[in-house]
């Protein structure tokens, strides 16, 4: 069956026509509504900074402390295991740890992720998936020093903190190339 190209651009036009039509921006304000109705309320400066936590790759941002992979391990079987596996190495979607065997070439932080920053970044901000942001300093270090380990990326007794973690050259960082232009937008 053939669908002619005259009923394609018909079809095209109803549907831009139609988005246009339902665009919220084109309805007048409600007359006796209040411009705003008061919900939440002003953040102060202490909870913006609670939440500006970014990590440069170059470390930048970085806080005080540190960890190795044996406590890292201790921590991952307790708060990280029951999403991501009790090695990280399970073929879950959430799969951390690449091996040598794999079949299939699957996305992990050994493999794709460009800098070792970005690691402790990651888990500082959004882990674990039922308590964001609920992890120490040195959890985060600990988590960040065994995940490394478990990637082969770095000895299992190094003790990781603000001054070794950017240093860590990560084996995906040479497929990536850094976007240094200047005078758009640019990132934090």
């Amino acid at each position: 069956m053939f669908i002619k190209r005259t009923n394609c651009y018909r079809a095209a036009v109803v549907m831009v026509l139609g988005m246009l039509a339902c665009h919220t921006n084109t309805r007048p304000p409600v007359p006796g509504w209040p411009e705003h109705f008061g919900f939440g309320k002003t953040a102060t400066r202490r909870q913006i900074d609670s939440l500006n936590i970014s990590i440069a790759p170059d470390g930048k941002g970085l806080p005080a402390g540190s960890g190795n992979a044996a406590a890292g391990r201790v921590i991952y079987l307790a708060k990280c295991a029951s999403c991501h596996g009790e090695t990280g190495a399970e073929p879950t979607p959430n799969r951390l740890v690449a091996t040598l065997s794999d079949t299939v070439r699957t996305k992990t932080i050994g493999n794709y992720w460009p800098y070792a920053t970005t690691v402790f970044d990651y888990i500082r901000r959004a882990m674990p998936f039922n308590a964001p942001g609920s992890l120490t300093n040195e959890e985060v270090y600990s988590l960040t020093a065994f995940l490394l380990y478990r990637n082969n990326i770095i000895d299992s007794t190094l003790q990781l903190d603000a001054v070794k973690l950017p240093n860590i050259v990560m084996p995906a960082k040479k497929y990536y190339v850094n976007d240094d232009r200047r005078g758009g937008n640019e990132i934090k």
